[in-house]
Order: C-alpha cells, then sequence, then structure tokens
C-alpha cells in the first residue's frame, strides 16, 4: 500500500489570505501607512506595560521599611 503524497506547498495561513486581499484592495502607501499604525500601537500596549510595571516596583519599594 503506497503513502498519500506529500503537498509540496504549505496551505496559506488565514494572516496570508488576508494579506493578500489587502494587497488587491490598497494601494502600497495605504498598506504601508496601515502596517505602521498597528505597529504604533502595539508599541503603546508595551510602553504601558512596562510604565504599570515599574510603577508597581516603586510603590513596593516605597512601602519597604
Amino acid at each position: 500500500m503506497q503513502a498519500a503524497p506529500v503537498r509540496a506547498t504549505a496551505i496559506p495561513s488565514f494572516t496570508d489570505a488576508l494579506r493578500a486581499v489587502e494587497s488587491l484592495l490598497m494601494s502600497g502607501g495605504q498598506r504601508t501607512a496601515r502596517r505602521n499604525a498597528w505597529n504604533s500601537v502595539l508599541e503603546d500596549r508595551r510602553r504601558a506595560k512596562d510604565r504599570v510595571e515599574a510603577q508597581r516596583v516603586l510603590e513596593q519599594a516605597a512601602t519597604r521599611p
């Protein structure tokens, strides 16, 4: 009995499919602007997380005798 043939190409992920649709609908500049905006959102979230952590550390240090 023979094994099933192996696919040579990977099945595109949902993200890949969304990017393909995005590239059809938007010009290159709009795509770049959108990605830059999303990267800014992610960076803001990282900074907010760091700020909360720093505040927690400062509060713990202030309550120590």
